[in-house]
């Protein structure tokens, strides 16, 4: 379980701190605190228990604009007011010593027009562009630019950039440009979102996400592990824990064929439970832990 994490996420909750996180674990990932008290609260927790601290851009709840940083925005103001926002967020950072910083990617999202995006949660239109609207130059543009940056930026601060994959689009996962740039870039990683990649396989036909998983797993530092369950044409649950009950004849995501490429493809990859651990009874958590760990490790048959 050294590879586990938990996130906590609003505050520092010392409730789910204390059921969720277990000795042994790796770390915590903090996102959209409300007051400075709380990131207090982890950096002592931190020191106190040995753990490594991971941050969800932005920590601060309320500082900037837009929740997720608009990095690869075609409007110029937009995205110069992205890059010194995360700047600002950086130096705040330095206190913390973050293990990594993660921000979602691409942002704004690039929909495929052809799809129905109906069970897709955005916070406000400019979260995402139409591919219609957003040439495939643009992004390989902005994508240069950004990890360039990153590069830079995770020197000068001492962090691991983690880029979390968000809706894609063929623009992604059709072409090279993503993997040509993880190569040249090796100091910048991943994170693989199991309910969001469930999501886009079940609401866009020409999305595959276990051939997602196959390609981008080498290059994760992070998963994100959670399930959502749609059914009837609706998303019934989302940040649901992991659990070898639940069935993808039930709208579950096939979260065993998940874990099984995960492990096969990138064994040393990080875990965290982002899942709402309230939903479950003690005994349930600790078979979702175990039963993640035996995937993980190859024991589960």
């Amino acid at each position: 379980m050294n590879r586990f994490m938990i996130g906590q996420y609003g505050r520092f909750d010392y409730n789910k701190f204390r059921r969720d996180f277990k000795p042994g674990f790796y770390g915590i990932e903090a996102c959209l605190f409300e007051r400075e008290e709380d990131a207090e609260h982890l950096l002592k927790e931190a020191g106190d228990h040995g753990f490594r601290i991971g941050i969800h851009f932005p920590l601060r709840a309320g500082r900037y604009k837009h929740r997720d940083a608009l990095l690869l925005s075609d409007d110029k103001g937009t995205r110069e007011a992205a890059y010194a926002d995360v700047e600002q967020e950086l130096s705040y950072l330095r206190r913390l010593r973050p293990d990594y910083v993660l921000f979602h990617y691409p942002k704004p999202v690039i929909m495929d027009d052809r799809v129905d995006w109906t069970l897709w949660r955005f916070s406000d239109r400019s979260e995402y562009a139409w591919e219609s609207e957003y040439s495939l130059e643009t992004l390989r543009e902005g994508s240069e630019q950004l990890f360039e940056w990153l590069d830079r930026k995770s020197r000068e601060y001492d962090f691991t950039p983690v880029l979390e994959l968000d809706g894609l689009n063929r623009y992604l996962y059709g072409t090279d440009l993503l993997e040509s740039l993880l190569c040249r870039y090796p100091g910048i990683r991943l994170c693989l979102d199991t309910g969001r990649l469930y999501l886009q396989e079940r609401v866009d036909p020409y999305f595959d996400a276990k051939a997602v998983l196959e390609a981008y797993a080498p290059y994760a530092k992070l998963i994100h592990l959670s399930n959502t369950n749609i059914a009837e044409g609706r998303v019934r649950f989302n940040h649901y824990p992991v659990h070898p009950a639940q069935k993808p004849e039930e709208g579950w995501a096939p979260m065993e064929d998940y874990l099984r490429i995960i492990a096969a493809r990138n064994p040393a990859v990080q875990i965290l439970f982002e899942h709402n651990s309230a939903l479950i009874s003690d005994e349930e958590l600790a078979q979702c832990y175990e039963w993640v760990c035996e995937l993980m490790n190859g024991i589960s048959s």
